[in-house]
């Protein structure tokens, strides 16, 4: 564990696990959805959706990784 041992808590921290990718996603569809109407282009949407996608799920492995050293496993 992280030193913290209160049950809501590490609820709290693996319910904010699921979110990451989702929210790493639609912060990138923002990003290139802004980006794509002042350069007059359809497709900048889809390249920072799929960055976006990419950093939320390598945030999420993170996260696991540093739990499980934590752990001790």
């Amino acid at each position: 564990m992280t030193g913290n041992d209160n049950p809501w808590a590490q609820a709290g921290r693996y319910m904010s696990l699921g979110i990451l990718p989702p929210a790493g996603a639609l912060v990138g569809y923002a990003i290139g959805y802004l980006l794509d109407r002042p350069f007059h282009t359809h497709f900048l949407y889809l390249v920072f959706l799929a960055l976006g996608a990419t950093g939320g799920v390598a945030a999420l492995i993170r996260e696991l990784v540093r739990e499980t050293k934590d752990d001790g496993s």
